[in-house]
């Protein structure tokens, strides 16, 4: 299949023969773009079909090719507007009751993952209340220390199960089996009980031909033009994250979901495999989720009366990631800086007023560390997630911070960036040996290289001045809390201080960045008290 791929690329067209196999190719023609185009459909496989079966003999279900129209003067809503239109596309060929929504770049790792999420939904007592199973986004490339931080072992067996005990695990976009009825607007009621197989169409006498022609209608730009869909209908538009709003949405209207993680993982997908994947995703993630929170959709608002206040608190853990970027930054900048001044931030270690923020470091520190490590992780792992969460917090964060407060300002608008997953081989011999790739000369970069040089600097800043006598023993015990917390910053930016001066291959820090972060941290430490 590959190489069948390159041999298109190279020729820069479809060579007739597969034109020919396939008919849904041929209006893939030179007058067409991807982003300029008819609605395309093209049942591949007729599930109702008994000579379509497998070499074993099995019949196959309905396979269905479909490519929504798109037209320059039309807004598309992105995944969300993809999802919308495969809903309706696939109501008329079959209008099965239970969808499963899964990413592209996911397979399905356990076959049996559809008959244990339909226990949930054709439960007895309550499963006519359950709107969508949710189920862990796992990866099957994460390092043995999981050097970006993307497995999140205490995200999964803790926190999102913990937000589901309340009746309102989060729609996460992929992995997740829904109640068709519950996506279309529909609030919850006692009706739904046992109201299975009374409108699928499995005896459609209509040809392929018909179903195609119908369906296409589905998938045009103009359907939805005057209809409640990415509003009260389908997943909801205007926001990068469409499934965490559409999933809050869903639980509005009266509706439960279930966040299941089975043992035998359900389905299976790719890491970012570089930094900077990786922080561009959470950049896009944080600016949803606060988006979320800034608009009518706040669960404190729009979930009053409808959801348990404990689910209101649970989502706004995530929906408030972006904000929660001040407070840290604020630690990188300020700790540094007033250490370099030698200005104390802290009460005297002798003080009694030291004992409190003593406990709340070390008590917090210890809780996550024993956490982590009781649900999987190693020492090492840990450790590479504080160093991501100091990452995603100066950069990822507060720029989605940034841009969701210029958005509400309406000086800009919503956009959507893809996840890229696709590296070279020396990018991903990388990953593999869990060296950190600092390779582009990106913002972000900029901004972990300049806090991690403005730490460096204050620390030796405050060495030299111990060794010079320039600091006395009484003003040094006042500032033992920066030094220690200081240190620590020093520590967990290892690989940068490496990336900067230490290595030379394609993961190195670039030159440039180099360079803006040198004179940027010295010149903060040059500002006078």
């Amino acid at each position: 299949m590959i190489k069948r791929i390159e041999a298109v690329i190279n020729k820069d067209s479809v060579p007739e023969e597969l034109k020919n196999q396939h008919k849904g190719f041929s209006e893939w023609d030179s007058n067409v773009t991807k982003q300029n185009h008819q609605p395309i459909v093209q049942i591949i496989i007729d599930g109702r079909d008994t000579n379509a079966v497998d070499s074993d003999g099995c019949r196959l279900p309905t396979l269905v090719y479909m490519a929504r129209e798109k037209r320059p003067d039309c807004l598309h809503h992105f995944k969300a507007g993809a999802m919308n239109a495969l809903i309706r596309v696939s109501s008329e060929i079959s209008n099965s009751a239970i969808i499963l929504n899964l990413d592209c770049d996911m397979y399905a790792n356990n076959a049996d993952s559809i008959k244990e999420a339909l226990c949930f939904f054709m439960d007895e007592e309550r499963g006519h209340q359950i709107a969508f199973v949710q189920h862990p986004q796992k990866y099957n490339n994460i390092t043995k220390n999981d050097l970006y931080g993307n497995s999140s072992p205490v995200l999964n067996k803790v926190e999102l199960p913990g937000v589901g005990g309340y009746g309102s695990a989060l729609y996460c976009g992929t992995g997740c089996f829904h109640r068709r009825t519950s996506l279309c607007g529909t609030k919850n009621s006692e009706e739904h009980k046992g109201l299975w197989n009374s409108e699928t169409r499995k005896d459609d006498n209509r040809t392929v031909h018909e179903l195609e022609e119908a369906s296409k209608v589905l998938a045009s730009c103009g359907f939805e033009k005057g209809t409640q869909w990415g509003k009260e209908m389908g997943l909801i538009y205007g926001c990068p994250v469409e499934d965490v709003v559409t999933g809050l949405a869903i639980q509005c209207r009266g509706w439960k979901s279930v966040y299941y993680n089975p043992d035998n993982t359900a389905f299976i997908g790719v890491a970012p495999p570089t930094l900077d994947i990786a922080l561009v995703q959470f950049t896009r993630w944080s600016d949803g989720l606060f988006q979320i929170f800034l608009s009518k959709y706040c669960p404190f608002i729009y979930g009053h009366n409808k959801i348990k206040l404990g689910a209101q608190m649970g989502y706004c853990v995530y929906l408030l990631w972006a904000p929660s970027s001040l407070p840290l930054l604020y630690y990188a900048i300020a700790l540094p800086f007033s250490l370099f001044q030698g200005f104390p931030l802290f009460p005297d270690i002798r003080s009694r007023w030291f004992i409190p923020f003593a406990y709340v470091f070390v008590s917090k520190n210890i809780y996550s560390l024993a956490e982590a490590l009781i649900f999987g992780s190693t020492f090492k792992a840990w450790w590479n997630l504080q160093r991501m969460w100091v990452h995603r917090r100066t950069t990822s964060f507060f720029f989605a911070f940034i841009d969701c407060i210029v958005r509400q300002l309406g000086l800009s608008q919503t956009t959507f960036t893809l996840t890229a997953k696709v590296v070279t081989d020396d990018v991903l011999k990388m990953y593999q040996q869990e060296i950190m790739d600092f390779g582009s000369a990106s913002t972000m970069f900029t901004v972990i290289s300049t806090l991690a040089m403005l730490n460096l600097f204050s620390l030796i800043g405050v060495v030299v001045k111990v060794f010079m006598g320039g600091l006395e023993c009484k003003d040094m015990e006042k500032l033992v809390s920066q030094v220690v917390l200081c240190g620590l910053m020093v520590t967990v930016n290892g690989p940068v201080y490496e990336a900067l001066f230490v290595r030379k291959d394609e993961g190195s820090m670039p030159g440039s960045v180099m360079f803006k972060s040198i004179v940027l941290a010295s010149l903060a430490c040059l500002i006078p008290s």
